[in-house]
């Protein structure tokens, strides 16, 4: 595998005599939506182009799906021989790209700055050297309304932004002009890059279409026809029911930063990859080899029980992020929580993994019924007794069958965590105080 050497623009793989250039590669792991034109492809594959990927400041951390869009992608990029220059929208990020059905919520001058600063060293450790990232305010909140008008509203036909996907979407329902002018901030962005960094290239996620054509033609209005600029679309993650990759079964974004997900929270949610989607995930997500992934593919059809696949992928995944050690806790703790094992877990540990269920206190000495109706687990005393004479309630993976049950902190791990469980997947958390 080539990614990580000095190779440069001669990136490229050899699959049975053939040799697989930059863009071939892109296209194979399913990472083009759409171009600007034919001749993006030669000017992916010769190298040498700086390119642009918009971040949005709007939270302290990077989520999965800036993963896939600005990690994955200018990674990629690089070690074809491109300089990433990387925009962080503090001015953008004041009003926010248009959603399909709702107006963002505006957030503060204050907060924006602080994600940004955050934002720059998750990318830089993450990308492994010192990346350039610029600041749309510099240029954007500098601008007065006149100037706004005159030097680049003049260049923007109503017609040709209305046919724009990102504002038919909400003509329905309604659109502000701060929204409808998201368009043409992002575009001057574009040219201010080119002008002042030399970047000829922007790469986004699909529904930052309408915005990149925009700002290509922005800059051959003001430059010339003749300019030589590019521009394509990374295609959305989706899971196999069409809903958002990266959210958990809460709505919670699985965020790049440790202290906001776990390497835990990361594990089970990759490992539960569904084996129609896993070797989309495979291609886009890691960068594991062709015959790698080509390999896992077999796995999932010949024995998706092993969940092979989706065991590369949590490791390629956490192991890029955060490092092989918390792979390593990660798949430990997996194994041992719900297994006779959790008992080898610290407290601190499984209070820290999970997340995602209901969470309680108990104090000591009491009556297990009584902790389970008044924790809403069962909704009666006498549910409460049924569950727990027909084994439905375990405590730390041990069933529990005694109806005068008291739990002391003896059945606590440390004296301080429970983990109940109700039939086979309803899990909740006690927490016993001092």
């Amino acid at each position: 595998m080539l990614l990580g050497t000095p190779w440069g623009p001669f990136f490229f793989y050899f699959w049975g005599g053939k040799k697989m250039t930059t863009f071939e590669d892109l296209k194979w792991r399913g990472l083009i939506n759409d171009v600007t034109s034919p001749d993006v492809e030669e000017a992916i594959n010769k190298g040498g182009l700086k390119f642009y990927i918009g971040v949005d400041p709007t939270g302290d951390s990077m989520h999965i799906g800036h993963y896939c869009t600005v990690i994955a992608i200018a990674k990629r990029l690089m070690d074809a021989g491109h300089t990433p220059i990387l925009i962080a929208g503090g001015g953008t990020g004041l009003i926010g790209d248009p959603k399909p059905n709702v107006e963002r919520p505006m957030i503060s001058k204050e907060a924006v700055e602080h994600n940004i600063d955050r934002i720059k060293k998750q990318i830089s450790t993450l990308l492994g050297r010192e990346i350039t990232i610029v600041n749309n305010a510099d240029w954007l909140c500098e601008m007065n309304a006149i100037d706004f008008l005159r030097d680049y509203g003049k260049h923007f036909n109503i017609n040709y932004m209305l046919a724009k996907d990102t504002v038919k979407r909400r003509l329905d329902i309604g659109i502000t002009y701060t929204e409808f002018s998201y368009m043409i901030l992002q575009s001057i962005d574009f040219l201010k890059l080119y002008e002042n960094y030399g970047v000829t290239m922007q790469v986004g996620g699909q529904d930052q279409w309408g915005n990149i054509t925009s700002g290509l033609e922005l800059i051959r209005k003001i430059h010339g026809p003749e300019v030589k600029c590019y521009g394509f679309t990374v295609p959305l993650i989706t899971r196999a029911d069409g809903t958002k990759f990266g959210k958990s079964e809460s709505g919670e974004a699985l965020w790049l930063d440790i202290n906001k997900t776990s390497s835990y929270a990361f594990y089970q949610y990759l490992i539960n990859t569904e084996d129609s989607k896993v070797i989309e995930y495979l291609k886009k997500l890691t960068f594991l080899s062709k015959e790698e992934i080509e390999e896992l593919e077999v796995s999932v059809k010949e024995h998706p029980e092993e969940r092979k696949a989706q065991k590369a992928l949590a490791k390629a995944i956490i192991t890029f992020l955060h490092g092989e050690d918390e792979y390593n806790k990660a798949l430990n703790i997996s194994e041992c929580l719900f297994s006779d094992k959790i008992w080898s877990l610290k407290a601190d540990e499984i209070i820290s993994s999970i997340k995602d269920v209901p969470r309680f206190d108990v104090s000591d000495n009491t009556n297990l019924i009584d902790l389970l109706v008044d924790n809403k687990i069962v909704s009666s005393k006498r549910e409460a007794r049924e569950m727990i004479s027909g084994g439905a309630i375990s405590i730390n993976n041990t069933k529990c069958t005694d109806l005068d049950k008291v739990i002391t902190k003896s059945d606590a791990i440390e004296e301080k965590v429970l983990l109940i469980k109700k039939g086979k997947k309803n899990y909740y958390l006690g927490l016993l105080g001092d």
